[in-house]
């Protein structure tokens, strides 16, 4: 089990590795949904088993659906997932004294896929999380479901809420995906059978990454039964590719709080390259993060940025990744467009300021923009909150990768999306980075199979 805080201890200065990462969360439970509506049994391979996909799997479990889990061959964090789907058949909730729950935690996607998913459905069913959960928006979603003529009763349109299943009823509505994209792919997850028509709008409506990712998932996945391959997971590989990135400072005798040397070869086995996951163009941002090959324009005036990276346009998860790690790199770097990250998890853009901070790197908040510029003196010591935030606390992780003296309060919450990321860390080359993970404040060195993040 994982202690309450743990000192993370920079990489040795050579390191080799090609580290495999879990199935991608976002495919896992789309495809979960999607299996769910199908005619006939579909077997998920490569399927991420962490906090946010048993959260999906044990609701539509509990709403009827048989999904059986075995081990996965490969990849301690996957599994593999039979559904048995029903045909597009949703199974009947309850009633509005007793409506049939679904515990949904602090999963953003099975939160929004169950919402449009049980429309399909009859009688009354109450979708909860935890506090943060019910913080999170969901108001867009709702009236797009209204709009196909569907009760949803929900305070300040958030969670709790009950819906009110009305069976498959076409027709066509508008959503507005400014705040989540989700809310877009959870109505088009259950389009087909619903015989919904659905026209999406707001912030990058016409190429937004994850509703792509839905669109193409929709074309290709076996409506009829049968076997779907989950590719790994781009935005938890981010952080290896981090992790083999930034070369500063002196390896003989590292100042407090200065980057250590490092000749690092470490790459993600099987990186996926089909286009769906938008973290897959992560490590070119990364290098380019760093100075490496060229990337950095000759001449920057200096406090200004010389790169701009959109999560908009070019990154998703992996932009807090990049935001963290920039304050290693070689010059300033403006993120923007991160509003949506002030509703995720925690508050993300105050937490990655005020964390970037604390271990002494200067970063200014414009807006909905961070500009990170590398501090000359180094990066020192610190203890991180992470906000229960599992990007938080694995962003942080990969920064005391190369700065001595990096803590994370919290550890465990990396099980939302990758339980298994401190074994990852220090499990021996080439299949793991063999890091050093030590108990905080007590200073023993912790072994792999305390590190899981039940």
């Amino acid at each position: 089990m994982l202690p309450e805080t743990i000192e993370i201890v920079p990489l040795p200065t050579t390191t080799r590795a090609t580290v495999r990462v879990p199935g991608s969360k976002s495919i896992t439970n789309r495809a979960l949904a999607l299996a769910a509506l199908t005619d006939g049994e579909t077997v998920l391979r490569g399927a991420l088993w962490s906090e946010d996909t048993q959260v999906m799997v044990e609701c539509l479990r509990h709403l009827g659906f048989m999904v059986n889990v075995a081990p996965d061959p490969v990849e301690p964090c996957n599994r593999t997932l039979t559904v048995h789907g029903r045909g597009g058949q949703v199974p009947r909730g309850g009633t509005l004294q007793n409506p049939l729950a679904l515990f949904v935690a602090n999963a953003g996607t099975a939160a929004r896929f169950l919402a449009a998913l049980v429309c399909l459905g009859s009688g009354v069913y109450r979708l909860h999380g935890v506090p943060r959960m019910h913080l999170r928006p969901q108001e867009a979603l709702f009236n797009a479901l209204r709009q196909l003529g569907y009760q949803i009763d929900a305070p300040a349109d958030r969670l709790p809420a009950l819906i009110h299943g009305g069976g498959p009823r076409p027709g066509r509505c508008a959503v507005s995906i400014q705040e989540s994209s989700q809310f877009a792919s959870a109505l088009l997850l259950a389009s087909r059978v619903g015989g919904w028509e659905i026209e999406t709008h707001g912030e990058n409506a016409e190429e937004s990454p994850y509703v792509a990712m839905t669109a193409r998932l929709l074309e290709q996945f076996p409506h009829r039964g049968g076997e779907f391959q989950i590719e790994p997971d781009a935005s938890s590989g981010s952080y290896f590719w981090g992790a083999g990135h930034w070369s500063e400072g002196d390896p003989a005798a590292p100042k407090p709080g200065e980057a250590r040397l490092t000749h690092c070869s470490i790459r993600v086995a099987d990186w996926p390259n089909s286009g769906w996951q938008v973290d897959e163009r992560c490590p070119g941002y990364l290098a380019a993060i760093q100075g490496a090959g060229g990337h950095w324009p000759m001449a920057t005036p200096p406090g200004e940025p010389a790169l701009v990276i959109s999560r908009q346009t070019d990154l998703g998860d992996s932009i807090m990744t990049g935001i963290v790690l920039a304050a290693l790199g070689a010059a300033p770097v403006r993120f923007t467009d991160l509003a949506r990250l002030r509703l995720q998890e925690c508050e993300r853009v105050l937490a990655l300021r005020t964390e970037l901070t604390r271990c002494g790197a200067q970063v200014n908040e414009h807006g909905d923009s961070l500009t990170v510029i590398p501090s000359r003196a180094g990066l020192r010591p610190a203890e991180i909150e992470t906000y229960d935030d599992h990007r938080m606390a694995m962003c942080f992780a990969t920064l005391g990768l190369k700065v001595p003296g990096i803590k994370i309060k919290n550890p465990a919450c990396v099980r939302k999306t990758f339980p298994g990321f401190f074994q990852k860390l220090v499990a021996p080359p080439p299949h793991g980075l063999g890091a050093t993970i030590l108990d905080y404040p007590g200073g023993r060195r912790l072994d792999a199979d305390e590190l899981f993040a039940h």
